[in-house]
């Protein structure tokens, strides 16, 4: 359209309106009048996008979750490497499963296989299985046991890997209270608060399934990927290490029945004397011994002594002494020099590498008369009313060390009441002390006796056995075979 249209065109425009408004409109454009004038501020401009990650560093982020996840399961398995006994040994599984599966409470169930071969010579008890709680009381350990195997994750787990003879799977459980349980189940879960769970089997081709650990959460969940690759190798290093010192308690308990065999099955029943003996194995056995035997003319033969050296070489030699020494004791017991000059000769000639302590005591109880003599042995310590006192015995080599053992031998008189205490030096280094505490212990622990306690000689056995080991242990000595033998006079 030239100039001279558009100036006709408003020349005849109507009068009144602006000729801006007599213009021609422009369309709209989605929605918005091309008419209306645009904001005199605009919008804020978008933040920029972050920059792409370089390349590796997603590789080193996965790198370092792996250095993390391997030093973590390291140092959980120094832990458990450094456990010596299998109740320790699941204390700490319990423990470090919980922080890799993120709980706070569980199980542990051990079934070990039973060995037919050698059930039959192990006492009873041996293969029992063992549970062992984590945040759980006995009370909650007993509601757990009585919901029926079969219904349980690890009883199923366990009886599967019985039959099938495979690894079997863990089993996770993220929300047991919306599952198809047993009845008996749900009810346990609700009474202790538990919603979810996670088994993971103790199995391994070689040792087969051993047991299996459970870890209760309180609220639904389960591990994720990660955390049920780290229980997963975690628990196979705990399968082979349970698995060792299962066989170890197995040899343990082998040796000490073997042990218990070579002593005396019960004690003798002297007029005028009342005996009671305590004896404790070692770790890897040992050849500590006692003997009590009835000789002629009402009289008595005690005895105490210490092989050299542990295993089942030791106890093979305790038992040929021990057996030498009866023999002896019959022949010549009234003169204690005798027998014992005897039995080292015995030793001297059959076994010239090895060496032994021993004392030996003819007691009369009618006349309460004791002749004793000490081949390298400890003293024997009298306790009564009046006194605790240490016998004085003349210092003498042990036997096999010298080409002519010989000392003299000791005569003391007990009084009504009192008691005699033979005992070997296991019992004194058990406690981990040095030798000169350890029978200050030994001397305290039987001078401070109730007198009820004194007055009978198995309460204090027992209470000098406590006072020096308590529960079975003591101090870092526990290799040590401990033996107490005590003869109260009436």
């Amino acid at each position: 359209m030239d100039l001279g249209v558009c100036d006709a065109i408003q020349r005849n425009a109507p009068a009144g309106k602006p000729a801006a408004m007599n213009a021609p409109h422009r369309p709209n454009v989605a929605g918005i009048s091309s008419m209306v004038p645009s904001p005199s501020q605009t919008s804020a401009p978008l933040p920029p996008l972050p920059p792409d990650p370089p390349p590796g560093a997603l590789i080193q982020d996965r790198l370092a979750g792996w250095v993390s996840d391997l030093t973590t399961l390291h140092e959980l398995t120094e832990r458990l490497a450094r456990t010596g006994s299998v109740d320790g040994a699941l204390e700490e599984l319990l423990n470090a499963g919980a922080a890799l599966a993120g709980a706070r409470r569980g199980l542990v169930v051990l079934e070990p296989p039973r060995d037919p071969a050698l059930d039959g010579s192990l006492p009873p008890g041996t293969s029992r299985t063992l549970t062992r709680g984590l945040g759980l009381s006995r009370a909650d350990l007993g509601h757990i046991e009585t919901v029926p195997r079969e219904a349980t994750a690890y009883g199923a787990m366990l009886d599967r890997g019985r039959t099938t003879r495979t690894v079997p799977e863990p089993v996770a459980h993220p929300d047991l209270l919306s599952e198809d349980l047993h009845p008996r189940q749900r009810e346990v879960a609700r009474r202790l608060g538990y919603a979810a769970s996670y088994t993971a089997p103790l199995a391994g081709e070689e040792s087969g399934t051993l047991g299996a650990a459970v870890w209760l959460y309180d609220e639904p969940a389960e591990p994720v990927e990660r955390q049920v690759h780290l229980i997963g190798l975690y628990m196979r290093y705990a399968t082979g290490h349970l698995a060792r010192l299962l066989e170890l308690e197995r040899a343990r308990a082998t040796v000490a029945a073997v042990a218990d065999g070579l002593l005396p099955g019960r004690l003798p029943r002297v007029p005028g004397v009342s005996l009671a003996v305590r004896h404790r194995t070692g770790e890897q056995g040992g050849g500590d011994w006692y003997d009590a035997l009835p000789l002629p003319d009402g009289a008595l033969g005690l005895a105490v002594g210490s092989v050299g050296g542990s295993g089942p070489s030791a106890l093979a030699a305790m038992g040929r002494l021990r057996a030498s020494l009866r023999a002896y004791a019959v022949m010549e017991g009234e003169d204690p020099v005798a027998v014992l000059s005897d039995l080292e000769l015995l030793l001297r000639l059959t076994e010239p590498a090895r060496t032994a302590t021993a004392l030996f005591a003819h007691a009369e109880p009618a006349a309460r008369r004791i002749v004793l003599a000490s081949a390298g042995h400890t003293p024997p310590l009298v306790v009564g009313d009046r006194r605790a006192e240490f016998v004085e015995t003349s210092l003498s080599a042990p036997l096999g060390m010298l080409a002519c053992w010989e000392a003299p031998s000791v005569e003391l008189s007990p009084a009504p009441g009192e008691t005699v205490l033979l005992y070997t030096d296991g019992l004194l280094r058990r406690t981990g002390e040095p030798m000169d505490r350890a029978f200050a212990r030994l001397h305290a622990a039987a001078a401070g006796a109730p007198r009820p306690v004194r007055d009978d000689p198995s309460a204090l056995v027992d209470h000098v056995m406590d006072a020096l080991l308590p529960e079975g242990g003591g101090g870092t000595g526990g290799a040590q075979e401990a033996v107490l033998l005590a003869a109260r006079f009436d």
